[in-house]
């Protein structure tokens, strides 16, 4: 066998046999930077899951909230869903120029308000508000086991105009 070129010593031919011939160069090491981004990432995902699941009523950060505006004597939405036996935070706005309550329970608590109990709630009691028309006020509201719940306004003729909505339990 006649050699027609002799390889040069250098650095891909370092750690190979006396002669050289044959070895293939080290692979390139990676930039530390493409490992951190990696990490940086994974960790993002993780922080972003565990914000979610607190922000969805499971977590430290406290009741699910849940926004409700009334407008033109309605709520919109008129139907949100909830996780059974969770705490809810209500934030209702009002965008109307007329005043409007935000009552949610049972179909007890909707037939006494509809027969006219007091029309102005302070919110000591839970799921219990009145909303001051340009105002933003807010209750809790803790849901059972499963049954979905109404929620409405029971100023006069405002339910029957359709001003009403429902919780589903899910």
């Amino acid at each position: 066998m006649t050699l027609i070129h002799e390889p040069e010593a250098g650095p891909a031919l370092e750690g190979g046999p006396a002669d050289g011939i044959g070895v293939p160069p080290a692979p390139p090491e990676r930039p530390r930077s493409r490992r951190v981004i990696v990490v940086a990432a994974i960790a993002g995902a993780l922080l972003a899951g565990g914000l979610a699941w607190m922000l969805e009523g499971g977590g430290a950060a406290g009741p699910k909230t849940i926004g409700i505006t009334a407008r033109y004597s309605r709520f919109e939405p008129d139907r949100v869903t909830v996780k059974p036996n969770s705490t809810v935070r209500f934030v209702i706005h009002n965008a109307d120029p007329i005043d409007h309550e935000f009552i949610i329970g049972p179909a007890e608590t909707h037939d006494i308000h509809e027969r006219g109990e007091p029309h102005f709630h302070t919110g000591a009691v839970p799921g219990e508000v009145t909303v001051p028309a340009g105002a933003t006020v807010e209750t809790t509201w803790t849901f059972g086991p499963s049954g979905d719940v109404a929620y409405g306004c029971h100023l006069a003729g405002h339910w029957t105009y359709g001003m009403h909505g429902k919780a589903l339990v899910r």
